[in-house]
């Protein structure tokens, strides 16, 4: 018998010959790592990474009714957002570490007169209350997300964030993150927001 048969398989109809190729299980982590990247680079070509798109933009503010922070007190529902004038509403937490950073500018708004209303998100009641007695309490009204179903429906990616509401109760802006000085400046994104959903 011939030696090259007994390797290759030969004319004599034995396995049929391999010959070398490209596998798809060799390409297919190529691929991926190819198209993770693309979404990567297109979302550092953003000019500020907070900029994430939201469904809630222009449309109503989402059905929600969520028991009051304090006993006594009211609530949080859709129905407050319908009220007159610019709402704001800062879904926050006392574990936040950058809830605690943007605090002085959302007490800022309020001592304006901007009406903010507050999301307790996930939080423990007593951990919020220590929070506001220690920061201050800048809400109208506050409402206890316990189970984070509000902040759902709301599209919450985490805590910090902050949506304005116009006097229809439609949502004009959603800031991710933590609100800073330059977000309230005369020309800062949250103040811009503001005035437009009092126009």
């Amino acid at each position: 018998m011939n030696d090259e048969n007994e390797t290759t398989g030969g004319a004599s109809g034995g396995a049929p010959e391999k010959r070398p190729g490209v596998r798809l299980w060799t390409v297919l982590p190529c691929l991926v790592a190819l198209a993770v990247a693309t979404v990567f680079l297109h979302g550092l070509g953003r000019e500020d990474a907070r900029d994430l798109p939201s469904a809630l933009i222009d449309r109503p503010a989402p059905e929600f009714a969520l028991p009051p922070l304090r006993d006594g007190q009211p609530g949080l529902s859709t129905a407050d957002l319908e009220a007159p004038g610019v709402k704001l509403v800062n879904i926050w937490a006392s574990w936040c570490g950058p809830c605690r950073i943007e605090h002085p500018q959302i007490a800022a708004l309020a001592e304006e007169g901007v009406a903010i209303h507050g999301v307790n998100y996930k939080d423990a009641p007593a951990n919020a209350e220590r929070f506001l007695a220690e920061l201050g309490d800048p809400y109208r009204l506050i409402g206890a997300d316990a189970d984070g179903r509000a902040g759902i429906e709301w599209g919450v990616y985490g805590v910090p964030e902050t949506f304005v509401v116009d006097a229809a109760g439609r949502v004009i802006y959603k800031h991710i993150g933590p609100i800073a000085p330059e977000d309230i400046a005369a020309d800062g994104k949250v103040r811009l927001a503001i005035k437009a959903a009092g126009e």
